[in-house]
C-alpha cells in the first residue's frame, strides 16, 4: 500500500506532458461543485488530524489537533492534544477572525488565516471550509493527463486580498471533480507551496482527503502530512465554537 501512494504521489507531483485547451466547460458550476463535495453546511464536522512536519536535518515535529468545523457559520475550533508541552493550546476562527488560546498564559492572541499553522507547511486557512466559487475566478484553464488519470487544470485568482491564497491553480478529476493537486502563488506570482491529496474519504456522502502532503516550493526540502482520522457529522453542542469553550476545556 505504501508503494502505491508513493507512486501515486510522484504521479501527482510529476509535469502533465499532454496539455489540450479546455472544453467550453461552466467555471462558475464546477467551483461550486468543489465547494459542495467538501462543505458541511447541514451539520457539524469533527476529525482527529495529525501534522507531521518535516525539516532537514531536524527531527520530525508531530501535531495531534482535535478539529471541530460549522460551516453554516463558517467556523472552526482546534485544540492541540500532542505533543504535551503543547496540550490545550488551541484555536478558534470565525470568518477571517483567528484567535490562538495558551492556557499556560490564559490569553488570546490575534492571528491571521495567512500565517502558518505551528510554523509546519500548513497553513491556518487549510482547515477553513472551501469557497473558491466565491472567492475565485477562472482565467486559464486545459485538458491534460496527471498520470493515468484526466483532469482539467484551472488557474484562478482571488476576487480580493482578504483570501489566504492570491493565486492557485487546480488539477480537478473530470469525472468527478475531486481536486488532486494545487499549486499556491504568491502577489509577486511566486510559487510558494504545492499540495496533493493521495486519497479521500466520504463522509455522509462528502469528501474529506484522508490526507493531504504539503510541499514548500521556497524551502528545499520542507513538507508537511496532514491525516484525517475519526471524521464524523454529528451534531456538536454550539459552545463548542467560541473562545470561551477553549478556556473551559483547560479548567
Amino acid at each position: 500500500m505504501k508503494k502505491i501512494v508513493a507512486l501515486f504521489l510522484v504521479a501527482l507531483f510529476a509535469a502533465s506532458f499532454v496539455a489540450a485547451e479546455a472544453p467550453n466547460v461552466d467555471w462558475k458550476k464546477i467551483l461550486t461543485r468543489i465547494d459542495e463535495l467538501g462543505d458541511f453546511d447541514n451539520s457539524d464536522f469533527s476529525a482527529e488530524v495529525t501534522i507531521v512536519s518535516k525539516k532537514p536535518g531536524k527531527d520530525d515535529t508531530t501535531y495531534v489537533v482535535r478539529y471541530f468545523r460549522r460551516d453554516s457559520e463558517d467556523k472552526f475550533t482546534m485544540v492541540m492534544l500532542k505533543p504535551d508541552i503543547q496540550k490545550g493550546q488551541g484555536y478558534f476562527c470565525a470568518v477571517d477572525d483567528l484567535w490562538f488560546y495558551d492556557p499556560e498564559s490564559r490569553k488570546f492572541a490575534y492571528s491571521s488565516l495567512k500565517e502558518s499553522f505551528q510554523d509546519s507547511d500548513a497553513q491556518n486557512s487549510d482547515f477553513s471550509s472551501s469557497s473558491l466559487a466565491k472567492d475565485y475566478t477562472v482565467t486559464d484553464s486545459s485538458s491534460e493527463k496527471l498520470g493515468s488519470i484526466d483532469v482539467y487544470v484551472a488557474t484562478l485568482k482571488s476576487n480580493d486580498n482578504k483570501v489566504a491564497v492570491a493565486k492557485r491553480k487546480i488539477w480537478i478529476r473530470t469525472d468527478n471533480y475531486l481536486v488532486l493537486k494545487e499549486e499556491h502563488y504568491s502577489v509577486s506570482d511566486r510559487l510558494m507551496r504545492t499540495i496533493a491529496y493521495p486519497k479521500y474519504q466520504t463522509v455522509s456522502g462528502k469528501f474529506v482527503p484522508a490526507s493531504m502532503l504539503i510541499v514548500d516550493n521556497l524551502k528545499v526540502g520542507e513538507k508537511t502530512q496532514l491525516t484525517f482520522a475519526n471524521p464524523s457529522v454529528s451534531r456538536l453542542p454550539d459552545n463548542v465554537f467560541n473562545k470561551e469553550y477553549l478556556e473551559r476545556v483547560n479548567q
